[in-house]
């Protein structure tokens, strides 16, 4: 854990003026500042962190980091102030550096996931595997902290001192072993700096969150510094080398004389290769190779793509150091994730009802064609759209829906500030002909109440979520339980 005191030499700062201060704590919320902390005024989306230095100040700050355009912001109030001053080119850098220097600790070995698709899925799977292996393990991400420690309100790739502050109580906590996703968001505004990483993984890639990044290249060069820039050269790299944008991260790997796990079950060259499968209604059973090694896995997880997800956490885990056998003897023992393929309810006549998080046209096409086999009727899906992000995306969502499904509801996911039948408007162009149903409760029970026997139900988009924004109001929904509340009321259980 962190001392009471640091110099700023010891957080990697030097104060271009005020000169090496001790200061008390960090802070990235200028109402979270303690006297003698360093604040840390940083360019944001919306609003430089340096509109807020005056703040900071009031609140007797020790030290203040930024930049350039945070100093010239608060010029005057820095200038009749006492405190130490910071001014560096990349400060979200060098503030992630300081909070690991700060805190001090982390979990012996950390991996990494990046990827449009699969993050979540991954990074539980390899904390699973870990904890089969007897160790004490936990993943960050989406669905939050799980495993061997609990941490509320964390967000995908969390803030830099939220995250050295939570993999330093991890490892005061006991954790060894901890699994992270690496958002594009959370890489881009590097979140992920100083984490040290034992080896990272590259799921896939296909469009998502232009609103922020704005180009798919920029979107790519997000995800592909996990690799370029934060992986050390000691450390293993898994990378999916079905995926396009996979032999470009192979290259840049070798290039680094990193090691690279490659998996696949097309490319004929990867190094854990998926040879054949067996499906059934409960599951899969997964032929593999290894190192010129045939091996065989009973996995209880709908969908091809799992398998996927469950060999790069398996390469995870053989990259951080662990034995293959022991890795692959433990396979059948992991199981599926919140809110991923999660089988949510079944009607009276066997048709069952998955809930998945696919809000991508990519996953959505993924999701759809692993359910197919498993399928002996109709495939019937129920999705939308989220609101005040990547808009081009839409159509392409309808359009994949259309392509795989046999019957397709639109409705709204979480339309945020947009109107939510504009979006469906736009969903619906690359579908048309699909039924509309705004109301998201209200689709879910038409979508199950046309189950017949042989038919399976996608309930897409939201997953794990246990509320609904519209406007700035976060409505309780769960679509879980709203799959088994409609259930039991078209089957006169409630």
């Amino acid at each position: 854990m962190a001392s009471d005191k640091k110099p700023l030499s010891a957080l990697g700062l030097t104060a271009t003026r005020g000169g090496d201060v001790a200061v008390t704590g960090v802070s990235l919320d200028s109402r979270d500042v303690k006297p003698g902390h360093l604040f840390a005024a940083l360019p944001g989306t919306r609003v430089h962190g340096g509109e807020f230095i005056q703040y900071a100040l009031r609140m007797r700050a020790g030290a203040i980091l930024t930049d350039r355009v945070g100093a010239e912001i608060a010029a005057q109030e820095l200038a009749a102030s006492e405190a130490a001053v910071v001014v560096v080119e990349d400060p979200k850098a060098a503030f992630a550096h300081a909070c690991a220097l700060w805190f001090g600790a982390q979990p012996e070995t950390v991996v990494a996931v990046t990827g449009t698709n699969g993050k979540t899925s991954v990074a539980s799977f390899t904390r699973q595997i870990w904890a089969a292996l007897g160790h004490e393990a936990a993943n960050i991400g989406t669905t939050g902290v799980e495993g061997a420690f609990s941490a509320p309100g964390i967000h995908t790739t969390p803030d830099p001192l939220t995250l050295h502050r939570l993999l330093s109580n991890m490892a005061a906590a006991g954790v060894s072993h901890c699994a992270m996703e690496a958002s594009s968001h959370g890489l881009d505004q590097r979140r992920m700096e100083a984490v040290h990483l034992a080896a990272a993984a590259f799921t896939n890639f296909t469009q998502d969150h232009l609103d922020y990044h704005g180009t798919m290249q920029a979107y790519f060069d997000a995800k592909a510094r996990l690799f370029t820039e934060l992986l050390p050269e000691e450390a293993a790299a898994v990378i999916n080398l079905d995926d396009p944008k996979g032999t470009e991260l192979v290259l840049v790997c070798e290039r680094r004389e990193i090691e690279v796990i490659t998996v696949g079950q097309y490319a004929e060259d990867a190094r854990l290769k998926i040879t054949g499968r067996r499906m059934d209604e409960a599951g899969q059973d997964v032929l593999f190779r290894w190192q010129g090694q045939s091996y065989q896995a009973r996995l209880d997880l709908i969908g091809a793509f799992q398998a996927m997800n469950v060999l790069t956490a398996a390469g995870l885990v053989i990259g951080a150091g662990e034995d293959a056998e022991a890795v692959f003897s433990v396979l059948p023992r992991v199981t599926g994730v919140h809110g991923r393929m999660e089988l949510a309810a079944r009607r009276e006549n066997g048709a069952p009802i998955y809930v998945d998080y696919s809000h991508t046209p990519d996953s959505i096409e993924t999701a759809l064609k692993a359910l197919r086999p498993h399928v002996l009727g109709r495939l019937i899906i129920v999705f939308g759209a989220g609101g005040d992000r990547d808009r081009g995306k839409r159509p392409l969502m309808g359009k994949a829906a259309l392509e795989h499904a046999d019957l397709l509801i639109v409705t709204d996911d979480n339309p945020r500030s947009e109107d939510p039948a504009a979006i469906r408007k736009e969903v619906l162009a690359g579908c048309p002909g699909a039924i509309e149903v705004g109301d998201r409760a209200e689709a879910i029970l038409r979508a199950v109440d046309a189950l017949a026997p042989g038919d399976a139900l996608l309930i897409a988009g939201k997953g794990h979520e246990t509320g609904q924004t519209v406007g700035d109001v976060v409505y309780p929904f769960d679509d879980v339980e709203q799959a088994s509340v409609a259930v039991a009321a078209l089957e006169g259980k409630i």
